[in-house]
């Protein structure tokens, strides 16, 4: 089945090229172009998208604005946040606002199509410098997910091998390569594992098991 692809962009050059890239794809298509957001709710319900790739910086309501409306309204609507920005505050704020990834405009396509899919897959997705940032940021903040000291997660030998993947920003397809299972089982991996460390998400996830030193 065929991951559709709506596209929230006002460089018409990128929405070409965006449009181009996911339908010469097996396995994509890309059901709307839409160059603000003006008319989203109509757009959406008109395309029907399982992921929209969302543009930070449009004329009107912007990017994030308008990824809080659509993720409040579409619950199984997943959102990729794309810019050129790499600012902590608007990767931080794009996040509060339901946004399930990130990536920058300059990342090659198959990163794109490598983040749509885990997205369609129910993971989330950060381009690397990105997530840093992220993390950089909850740490200017002092945003920071540490436990009581001694504190046992109970996280399996198995749990601790996907979490690192995690944290190396490996999408769920790549994680099950490389530790030969399958895609169902890190799934369930992965559900354990937010369940043990009580957070929501993966970049909950990551900040946490990186500040408390739990992947390997």
């Amino acid at each position: 089945m065929e991951i559709k692809v709506a596209i929230f962009e006002d460089s018409k050059l990128i929405r070409e090229a965006l449009e181009a890239i996911l339908n010469g794809t097996p396995g994509y298509t890309c059901c709307g172009a839409f160059h603000d957001g003006q008319n989203w709710d109509q757009n959406i319900k008109r395309s029907l998208p399982d992921v929209i790739l969302m543009d930070i910086e449009m004329p009107g309501m912007d990017g994030i604005e308008l990824t809080r409306h659509i993720t409040k309204k579409y619950e199984n609507i997943k959102v990729l946040i794309q810019t050129v920005f790499d600012d902590n505050n608007k990767i931080f704020t794009a996040l509060c606002a339901g946004a399930s990834g990130y990536i920058l405009k300059t990342d090659p396509p198959h990163k794109y199509l490598e983040a749509i899919n885990e997205l369609n897959n129910g993971g989330s997705f950060m381009n690397a410098s990105v997530a840093r940032k992220t993390l950089n940021f909850f740490s200017q903040k002092n945003i920071v997910l540490v436990a009581p000291e001694g504190t046992d997660y109970q996280l399996s030998k198995r749990e601790k091998e996907v979490l690192t993947e995690l944290v190396e920003g490996n999408p769920l397809k790549t994680i099950a390569d490389k530790l030969f299972i399958s895609l169902e089982t890190v799934r369930t991996h992965v559900k354990h594992i937010y369940g043990k460390l009580h957070v929501a998400n993966r970049t909950e996830a990551v900040i946490k098991a990186i500040q408390q030193g739990l992947h390997q």
